[in-house]
């Protein structure tokens, strides 16, 4: 690939084809830089951070048809004469808003990235300020979307959901959602790079991120420069495989590092005093709170098993709130066995407090982009008494999990997909670091091995032996050095890093 040496010798070449107030290509479309939307309540947002529109075409298939808008975002760097290139950034999710992402990175980078960058966010198709798109779904959570079974392991209830979650967004919102895909959200990000003035551009995708970046610099080799991708997902496995093959065994490795921390503390929690039994005692209150869920005083909603499932799993993905998610356990323990106090309630609370919302966005707009990628990158099986025996294998491996990756989910009854995956290869130069931790519940292992099999020469694997979804200034300066000397220089470590430094932050 010569995405690197391009943009090493671009330079000032570059610069000429930019000023303050606009970025484009000669012939191209422009963005005019200006004041960002109105953020989420509480969002933190560098005051420097300037944004603008770009218009894609809805079908890449048929470019004069409609076009959507994309929102980007500029931080740009301090010292233009240091400047190296633009560093493209998405979040994952799917589906997750990443208008302000380059205010969370620059609060984590060194001078000589923040130097040798402009930091670029963007709200891919169909979210947040990037025509956004809803299926009017009536539980807007994306976590309502995972199809835990009943107590008694029976997937009849999910089916009908899944069917009915189906045409509602088929009603709702038609066939145009089709087009909302990785595939489409990859080229959007080509005609970012154009707008940009570039000849190529650099990337950080965090999580689904990871296969979004993957996609791109397959789609586009000669215009990929310097990519760093963390959490990953193996390419070869989108979406049911991913899901049905990856998530139990994430979850088993993850959970003996927040049970090691409840037994520890087993004198006030009362959990257990070992990984062993802090598990045996999860398992039996998920399953209590399968049958009987417990209602939560002064609220409407009640504590049932999917969602004492739903808030560790959130809470596993970063080893900060795990002092918050054994406190939560206890508590919902106690919730559950009639006990509740004072500081239970404090702590269920806190945990259960609703996200803020971004203003003139609908409250499902996620969980309905996490349907259009999901469900829309590749076909999903259709065979119901496929999904049943694959969820009663998958309750008895991985009982942290409960059945619910292998179940059926909305995508079983999905329009046919309007194109198919993007083969992702190795072609290209060697650009590409793949930041993985060992024991990711969201994202495993066995994810960044298989795209880093999948990238072969051009790629170097950092792993971590560490716990959680999120790699850089995560407590490894092994990782971090690697990082940075790569963003700053070009230059990938020689060969694949094991790194063992984690430190408590």
């Amino acid at each position: 690939m010569a995405g690197t040496a391009l943009a090493a010798c671009g330079g000032n070449a570059k610069d000429t084809l930019r000023s303050p107030a606009t970025a484009h290509t000669p012939g191209g479309a422009a963005i005019t830089w200006g004041k960002c939307p109105t953020p989420a309540e509480g969002a933190n947002r560098n005051p420097a951070m300037t944004c603008g529109t770009l218009k894609v075409p809805l079908n890449y298939n048929d470019p004069d048809g409609r076009k959507i808008d994309v929102a980007v975002s500029r931080l740009a760097t301090s010292d233009p004469g240091k400047r190296h290139g633009d560093l493209l950034l998405n979040p994952g999710g799917p589906a997750l808003g990443g208008l302000d992402m380059p205010t969370t990175m620059a609060s984590t980078l060194p001078k000589p990235v923040l130097d040798g960058y402009d930091l670029i966010g963007f709200d891919p198709r169909g979210v947040e300020h990037s025509t956004p798109q809803s299926c009017g779904l009536s539980d807007p959570s994306v976590a309502g979307l995972f199809p835990y079974p009943a107590a008694d392991g029976s997937i009849a209830g999910n089916v009908t959901l899944a069917r009915a979650d189906a045409k509602k967004c088929a009603d709702t919102a038609g066939d145009d959602l089709r087009y909302f895909t990785t595939a489409n959200t990859a080229r959007d990000m080509d005609r970012i790079r154009e707008a940009l003035g570039e000849r190529t551009i650099s990337y950080w995708g965090q999580s689904y991120g990871t296969y979004l970046g993957a996609v791109y610099r397959s789609l586009f080799p000669s215009r990929t420069d310097r990519m760093v991708l963390e959490g990953n997902v193996d390419p070869t496995k989108v979406w049911e495989d991913e899901v049905a093959d990856t998530w139990g065994k994430g979850m088993a490795d993850r959970f003996p590092d927040a049970a090691a921390v409840a037994a520890a503390q087993n004198s006030t929690l009362r959990l257990g005093s070992s990984v062993r039994q802090v598990t045996r005692t999860y398992l039996a209150l998920a399953d209590r709170l399968d049958r009987e869920p417990a209602a939560l005083p002064g609220a409407s909603l009640s504590l049932d098993g999917s969602l004492l499932r739903n808030i560790t799993y959130g809470m596993l993905l970063h080893n900060e709130t795990i002092p918050a998610l054994v406190r939560f356990w206890k508590s919902a323990a106690d919730l559950a066995g009639g006990s509740l106090t004072t500081a239970d309630s404090a702590v269920l609370e806190q945990v259960l407090a609703d996200s803020p919302t971004t203003p003139g966005v609908t409250a499902d707009n996620q969980a309905t982009m996490f349907l259009a990628l999901t469900c829309g990158d590749a076909e999903w099986p259709h065979d119901i008494a496929g999904y049943a025996t694959r969820t009663a294998a998958d309750r008895e491996a991985y009982p942290l999990t409960a059945g619910m990756p292998g179940n059926i989910w909305v995508c079983a009854y999905w329009k046919k997909p309007a194109e198919a995956p993007v083969t992702v290869t190795d072609t290209g130069s060697r650009n590409t670091l793949v930041l993985q931790n060992r024991r990711d519940n969201a994202t495993p292992w066995e994810g960044a091995v298989g795209l880093h099999e999948v990238l072969a020469h051009s790629s170097v694997l950092v792993g971590v032996d560490n716990g959680g979804h999120y790699v850089y200034n995560e407590g490894s300066p092994c990782a971090d050095k690697a990082t940075v000397g790569f963003l700053t220089t070009g230059k990938l470590p020689a060969r694949d890093v094991y790194c063992t430094d984690v430190k408590k932050k």
